[in-house]
């Protein structure tokens, strides 16, 4: 059964910055044209200092900012892009949309407003649309290392994995250190079965960016766990939790080496872990009632496969599994229902 789960990095977003340096300006200025001059600078000054904001995480302050910015200077096309940013990282992802328009409507050569606006589109589910403003950003930027990643990523999530990996093929090629490229190639690659050309490229991932590579020795755990090299696969979510310890799936991923390990205690603990970082991981709630059957606490394991189909009623594993259970506490009646319900649902044990 595969009943774990890998992460897919952060998109890329891209943002302007313009050199100016200086604090606004305070001096009152009658000459319209030197007038206008201090507000563009000013502007400036205003939209660079909000994207600092966006950097630390501070994105109220940043769209106070950026508004500010175009305020000033409404013709500040990066301002729109980069306020469509803040915005989107708020999920408020209409709001960008509607700021990557209008930064378009002013500079209709900006690579990178496409690619943002495209990146909005699809986390709204609109993947043809994000297709289109992929390929425009193409078009005007061929350079443009991050919208083939872009682009790829959304191949992956459509299954076409032969146009993902030549799209990160790409962004490779256009920047050999682009670790996230090489992260979610392998993730590409491992979804073909090639555990292997995906252990090489986690490899590669974490030598260009070791100390934010949490995710990706969280990848390369998944793949090794599926070659069956439980140690090294351990060893691997070990090193992940240690550069991110908030990383649920890590905890849900090692859980699962150590249930193939035959360490159930150890197991517990950490989908327990993984169930307190996201309560709403359904995968965890399904993989611990794994373990409690094979401990034989028959009602803990419905309640954690019951918990599993509230949070994902389509989790046709948890539905067959939990029949397992009723059938063995004698409930065959709610036995059946569940295998019903699983077989709907597109699974058939072998």
């Amino acid at each position: 059964m595969r009943i774990t789960t890998v992460i897919v990095l952060t998109l890329t977003l891209s943002v302007f910055n313009i050199g100016c340096d200086s604090e606004p300006s305070t001096t009152e200025v009658n000459d319209p044209v030197a007038s206008n001059s201090e507000s563009s600078r000013d502007a400036i000054f205003y939209s660079n200092r909000g994207e600092a904001y966006r950097n630390q995480g501070e994105s109220e302050k940043a769209i106070a900012d950026f508004t500010k910015a175009i305020e000033l200077d409404p013709q500040l096309a990066v301002a729109y892009n980069n306020r469509g940013l803040a915005y989107d990282e708020q999920g408020k992802l209409d709001k960008a949309i509607v700021d990557y328009n209008k930064a378009i409507e002013l500079d209709p050569q900006m690579a990178v407003a496409y690619s943002n606006r495209g990146l909005a589109y699809a986390d709204q589910g609109e993947l043809d649309k994000a297709f289109v403003d992929y390929n425009k950003a193409i078009e005007l930027d061929p350079a443009y290392a991050g919208v083939y990643y872009n682009r790829g990523f959304a191949y992956n999530d459509q299954g076409e994995l032969d146009k993902a990996i030549a799209d990160y093929n790409k962004a490779i090629e256009l920047d050999p250190a682009y670790a996230d490229a090489y992260n979610n190639r392998g993730l590409a690659y491992d979804d073909q079965g090639e555990l292997d050309k995906a252990i090489l490229d986690y490899n590669k991932a974490i030598e260009l960016d070791p100390a934010d590579a949490a995710v990706t020795y969280n990848n390369r755990g998944f793949a090794y766990n599926n070659q069956g090299e439980l140690d090294k696969a351990i060893a691997d979510y070990n090193m992940a939790i240690e550069l991110d310890p908030q990383l649920a799936l890590a905890y849900s991923n090692r859980g699962e080496a150590y249930r193939n390990h035959g360490e159930l205690d150890k197991a517990i603990l950490d989908y327990n872990k993984a169930i307190e970082l996201d309560p709403a991981n359904a995968v965890a709630y399904y993989s611990r009632g794994g373990v409690y059957y094979q401990q034989g606490e028959l009602e803990k394991a419905i309640v954690d496969f019951t918990k599993a189909i509230e949070l994902d009623p389509a989790y046709a594993w948890a539905y067959y599994y939990r029949g397992i259970v009723f059938e063995k506490l004698g409930g065959v009646v709610q036995a059946e229902a569940d295998y019903a319900k699983a077989k709907e649902l597109g699974y058939e044990p072998e």
